[in-house]
């Protein structure tokens, strides 16, 4: 399988608890962070919830 990686460009202040698990889960932690993923659907998914806050990057 392919990777993506995924850069938090927004802060998660003001983000509802879920949204803020969701980046935990993915491994954002802090603002500009870049973290590397398989790209499975269930990290699509989660991309998906918070993409309001994350861009992926090439």
């Amino acid at each position: 399988m392919s990777t993506i990686k995924i850069k938090q460009v927004k802060s998660r202040i003001g983000a509802p608890a879920d949204q803020k698990r969701t980046l935990d889960a993915l491994g954002l932690h802090k603002l500009n962070r870049v973290v590397e993923h398989e790209c499975t659907p269930s990290i699509l998914g989660m991309v998906d919830k918070v993409k309001h806050l994350v861009t992926i990057v090439k």
